[in-house]
């Protein structure tokens, strides 16, 4: 009798890749984006009306979204808007708009991270990556998350935070405002965001808090407290926790 035949238990087991839906009306853009994001491995949906992302978005459920906010036939920080509603995708802006402004609004409305056109690539799947692993940290069950970057260690159960082993001693503010920036590592964190988070819906407006107490944070947990490579400005707009080192520079 013939031997019955079993799958080699040793056979890799494929992980489905990660899809990528580009919101982008822009052929030129699309055309740059699709071949480098395949390259990496990414699945790649196009749409290029805020219409039709809306619609792709809800039927193929991507882990992640590049978003133009310049679309035809609406605004793209309202795409972001109605896309937070129900969607855990992470949300990355690729837009000409450079204000201020549109940044801010942008991440209010529930993007994670923004790039202003022209980009490099490096960047971009760079922040991507940044994306992914935030949105895998939230999915995560464990109930005593640890953050670990650059020496740097919050476990957030027992609200320990060491650098290089030697435990840090914080106020109750200092460890919420880095507790609440561990909770987003790798995004962006509006001011506005950060202060009603921490200090409370009616001190939305005052930024000086901020300043003050990210001052002290940063002389107890960077090593240059005046070159900041953990907790680092977003000029005008607020501040990133960051989990990995920059990006290399287009070239």
């Amino acid at each position: 009798m013939a031997p019955v035949a079993t799958k080699d238990q040793n056979e890799a087991v494929s992980t489905p890749a990660p899809t990528v839906l580009v919101i982008e009306d822009e052929p030129q853009m699309r055309r740059f984006l699709r071949p480098a994001l395949e390259g990496q491995g990414y699945r790649v949906l196009e749409a290029v009306t805020a219409a039709d992302g809306l619609a792709q978005a809800s039927s193929h459920n991507p882990e992640l979204v590049v978003l133009d906010l310049g679309l035809p036939d609406g605004d793209g920080v309202d795409v972001a808007r109605r896309l937070r509603e129900w969607s855990t995708a992470s949300i990355v802006v690729v837009s000409a708009r450079g204000q201020e402004s549109d940044k801010v609004a942008a991440l209010d409305a529930g993007a994670d991270d923004y790039l202003t056109k022209p980009f490099g690539m490096p960047e971009l799947l760079a922040r991507l990556r940044v994306a992914e692993r935030h949105s895998a940290r939230l999915r995560a069950e464990s109930s005593d998350p640890v953050f670990e970057a650059e020496g740097l260690r919050v476990d957030l159960a027992t609200r320990r935070v060491t650098r290089d082993g030697q435990e840090l001693h914080l106020t109750r503010l200092e460890y919420k405002l880095l507790a609440t920036l561990v909770h987003y590592a790798g995004r962006v964190v509006t001011h506005r965001q950060l202060l009603k988070e921490v200090w409370g819906p009616g001190a939305v407006n005052e930024n000086q808090y901020l300043r003050v107490y990210m001052t002290q944070l940063r002389h107890k947990i960077e090593k240059d407290p005046a070159r900041p490579t953990l907790l680092t400005t977003e000029i005008g707009v607020g501040y990133r926790l960051r989990v990995e080192p920059p990006a290399p520079a287009s070239t």
